[in-house]
């Protein structure tokens, strides 16, 4: 099932996020439509926070990004369900643009670091400890951003984000344009 996604308005969306067990409801159907819901809006990574959910729970699917002229890309297969997850970061900071599902239409330069350790537990709720780099460390980042309540636009610049200020308050009004459904606070 196709869920709508959260906009940028939301407190939800600032909350930290609560660890989840075993036994949390319906979960592998909900994996599944988080899945199904962030392929419809042609994502790459989808929160629990961004439909409504303060759970730390991610979904990730790399494919769009891989190189399609380099058959060894790992991006091809980097396909993720990340439960309660922990990162530690390191590496060089580097810019790149990125963009957000709670903030359709809004793309923004944003520096991270270049490598990620991350723990977790997978959808049978197995431990697991990875590290990554690149673009797989960027997508892990931004999305684990979500679970700790923070913006990719808190990571840019007070000049960039005071630039963006007419588009932020669009999307809180539900005024921005987008594929996808979404859910924008009412008062």
């Amino acid at each position: 099932m196709i869920l709508p996604i959260y906009v940028y308005g939301w407190q939800l969306l600032r909350k930290k996020s609560e660890d989840i067990t075993p036994d949390y409801p319906n979960l592998q159907q909900l994996i599944a439509d988080m899945f199904e819901t962030m392929y419809k809006a042609d994502g790459c990574g989808l929160a629990a926070p961004q439909i409504g959910l303060n759970i730390r729970l991610i979904v990730i699917d790399g494919a769009a990004f891989a190189d399609e002229n380099d058959p060894n890309d790992m991006l091809r297969t980097f396909k993720k369900i990340l439960i309660n997850p922990k990162i530690e970061l390191s590496g060089d900071e580097k810019a790149e643009e990125e963009g957000c599902l709670t903030f359709p239409k809004i793309r923004e330069s944003v520096k991270r670091p270049s490598k990620v350790k991350i723990t977790y537990l997978d959808e049978k709720f197995l431990p697991h400890n990875e590290e990554y780099e690149g673009m797989a460390a960027r997508i892990i980042q931004h999305e684990y951003d979500h679970i700790e309540g923070i913006f990719f636009i808190d990571r840019i610049s007070s000049l960039r984000r005071k630039l963006i200020v007419g588009k932020l308050n669009a999307v809180a009004k539900g005024k921005a344009e987008c594929k996808y459904k979404i859910k924008t606070y009412k008062k």
